[in-house]
């Protein structure tokens, strides 16, 4: 009799962060990028953090989805190699970012954005709540309201940037912006379903949705500098 043995699932090493500014993260995002793209065989990453509040623009997008009154001197506006348009990020908000080799999943974009959308729907069910794709558009809908936002950039098959869940922020900073350059979609958070939700138990129900969809074992690790070894785990 011949046993068929269940598929070993990928480690994958998952940083809690806190509060971290933007471009600290975009720096260690693109350092274990360019690790992975040097030696493949490296874990994929899973970050989870919150930025202050600031706000980017893919490489593509149009500045003219940021409003004439943003004071660009007061405000902090980055553009970056990730996809999309512009968008917006602060507390209160859960930005996911994974760094993962596709050549171990699917080496289809496509494919990649709706495990992503798949990923922000579960958690939403979590809570009872309804998560919901619009055709022609990336991201994840509630009630018509936008609640998760998402752009990528991949690098020799290994992704960088990721995702944003709207749990319980100032929704002020919209307000000076086009959210993804969708003038006709409003955007929405969890706090306007849960009043007391907050992002420390979103953090823990994402971590084990991605676990679920994209069938990696999460090890917890510790963001350390990068000049040191960013892939050392405590467990």
């Amino acid at each position: 009799m011949i046993h068929s043995r269940k598929p070993q699932k990928n480690d994958c090493f998952f940083y809690n962060q806190e509060l971290m500014c933007y471009l600290d993260a975009l720096q260690w995002q693109r350092s274990l990028l360019t690790e992975r793209i040097k030696n493949p065989n490296l874990e994929d990453a899973l970050i989870l953090l919150e930025h202050p509040p600031v706000y980017t623009l893919g490489q593509g997008a149009n500045p003219e989805f940021l409003k004439p009154d943003l004071d660009r001197s007061l405000y902090n506006v980055h553009r970056v190699e990730r996809g999309g348009e512009v968008t917006y990020h602060c507390p209160g908000q859960v930005v996911g970012y994974p760094i993962l080799n596709l050549q171990r999943y699917c080496q289809d974009l496509h494919w990649y954005l709706r495990q992503l959308e798949e990923v922000l729907i579960r958690v939403l069910a979590n809570y009872g709540l309804q998560g919901e794709r619009i055709p022609g558009f990336t991201g994840v809908w509630l009630e018509g309201y936008k609640v998760a936002a998402i752009g990528i950039k991949v690098s020799s098959w290994v992704t960088m940037h990721g995702f944003s869940l709207n749990v319980c922020p100032d929704m002020k900073g919209f307000e000076r912006i086009v959210p993804c350059g969708i003038a006709d979609k409003t955007v929405g958070s969890l706090s306007n379903w849960i009043p007391s939700i907050k992002c420390v138990e979103v953090r823990a129900c994402i971590a084990e949705c991605f676990s679920e969809v994209f069938g990696v074992k999460l090890i917890e690790s510790k963001y350390q500098s990068y000049t040191s070894n960013l892939d050392k785990t405590i467990e």
